[in-house]
């Protein structure tokens, strides 16, 4: 009876190891990892001062999982240099710079032929901010809401570009000054190259 119970015992351990192996292999021939880095077009909208664009740029790691062949979860770890420029008022001449480590999760539909759509929410966490010509405190609160949405192309090798609008959800100011209002949002558009391998 012992010597039964043991080899009932290593069947066991043996299929639920070889089960949660198969489990494993899975789940890592669903995944896609990736690189990208591009160019970031982004100004403030609301903004009681007058504004123009700024240029800056974005650079990462991506991680997805694909349902189907053509249905993708993705995230993004990036870092994301984005602000405005000032034009006068009561906070000078100056490019306002600030930068965000952004965190995008986007549901994906990838075409056979390689062209995709994506959209979803981004938090952005602030990670420093240029700003001259602020007496007290931050400039920009620490916390960023936005809705991401684009489209793009990936070849079969894994090489992409995409294109992607970044509309801000939440107020950017963090500052109280009479003469300024601070419920302007972040706005941006990204142009990204990838490599997903």
């Amino acid at each position: 009876m012992k010597k039964l119970l043991i080899v009932f015992t290593c069947l066991i351990l043996v299929s639920t190891e070889g089960f949660s192996q198969s489990v494993i292999q899975k789940v890592a021939s669903r995944l896609e990892f990736g690189i990208k880095a591009g160019a970031n077009y982004s100004n403030f909208t609301n903004a009681s001062f007058p504004t123009d664009p700024l240029v800056g740029f974005h650079a990462g790691a991506t991680v997805a999982f694909k349902f189907t062949d053509n249905f993708l979860v993705q995230e993004e770890f990036l870092f994301s240099s984005q602000g405005a420029k000032i034009k006068g008022g009561s906070l000078g001449d100056q490019n306002l710079k600030l930068s965000y480590i952004s965190v995008p999760f986007l549901l994906k539909y990838r075409a056979n032929s390689g062209f995709y759509i994506e959209a979803g929410p981004q938090v952005g966490m602030k990670a420093k901010e240029d700003v001259s010509g602020l007496s007290a405190g931050d400039f920009a609160k620490k916390l960023d809401l936005a809705a991401a949405g684009g489209i793009g192309y990936q070849s079969k090798l894994g090489l992409g570009i995409g294109v992607r609008y970044v509309y801000g959800l939440s107020k950017v100011g963090d500052f109280n000054l009479s003469n300024i209002n601070n419920d302007f949002k972040n706005n941006n558009i990204q142009a990204s190259l990838f490599y997903v391998f």
